[in-house]
């Protein structure tokens, strides 16, 4: 066992992975640590149900899964009871993992070395010895942080049917910052924002991706535009193509921007 503290517990730990191989590697990996009890799933749904059942403390989670993938786990994890340390064990280049390392516990790249996997470890045996308090938080911050992932990966977490779901970029068709909140309007509907307190911090989270403030208080998706044109007073207005067909004005000192940004 790799020197390091010990909460003097032992750590459940779930492995989700699609692939059989990298399961098994991994769990032979952890069977070096005997402080670590690890159990497996195949996928987002198993991962789930095994979660609610065992309660682990600790999930190593590979982001791509056919169908449901990591982001889904991490967003009905949100609502769990107990809320698990995450560790993403991912063939991603250290660039794209690092968008993740701010929030997550830590990350593994595939294949998996023996002493990288004995540091994480580390670093979970002092986490779990803080207790379970601002998991929940923790989180949260790490949903609303993958806006910044880049890849095609960006979801905006937002609040609904009393949980936290991750939608991809393309079904957001603008975030609106009122009195009450900041929230995402889609085709289903207007939903708040979750780990979004301003729509500034939202612009910052989802910068590389297809959002443009178009003025004080709006994020437009440039790819959920209809219809653009010239407006009064030097603006522009926008027609989105969710069903309720939403205007939006381009403030006159955002227009340049705009145009730039279209190749206008």
């Amino acid at each position: 066992m790799a020197a390091g503290l010990n909460t003097g517990m032992g750590i459940r730990a779930l492995i989700v992975d699609d692939e059989k191989p990298a399961r098994d590697e991994l769990a032979y990996l952890l069977g070096e640590h005997p402080d670590v009890e690890a159990s497996q799933a195949d996928g987002a749904e198993a991962a789930l149900a095994a979660m609610a059942v065992s309660r682990p403390d600790l999930v190593f989670l590979d982001i791509r899964m056919p169908g449901r993938d990591g982001f889904d786990v991490l967003a009905e994890a949100a609502s769990l009871p107990d809320v698990p340390l995450f560790v993403f064990v991912t063939a991603f280049d250290q660039y794209a993992v690092a968008a993740f390392e701010q929030n997550a516990v830590d990350y593994l790249l595939k294949p998996v070395a023996a002493e990288r996997l004995a540091v994480s470890l580390d670093r979970v045996r002092r986490r779990l010895a803080q207790g379970r308090v601002g998991l929940t938080d923790a989180l949260g911050s790490l949903l609303a942080g993958l806006g910044r992932a880049g890849g095609g990966l960006a979801r905006v977490a937002v609040l609904r049917h009393g949980r936290i779901a991750l939608l991809p970029a393309a079904e957001v068709v603008l975030i609106e910052a009122d009195d009450r909140d900041v929230g995402a309007l889609t085709d289903q509907g207007r939903f708040p924002c979750h780990g979004f307190p301003t729509l500034t911090r939202a612009e910052e989270r989802l910068t590389g991706q297809p959002f443009f403030r178009a003025n004080r208080a709006v994020l437009v998706n440039l790819e959920r535009i209809a219809e653009l044109s010239p407006w009064v007073g030097g603006k522009y207005l926008l027609v989105m193509n969710d069903p309720a067909r939403t205007e939006v004005t381009v403030s006159r000192n955002r227009v340049r921007d705009f145009k730039e940004r279209l190749g206008l």
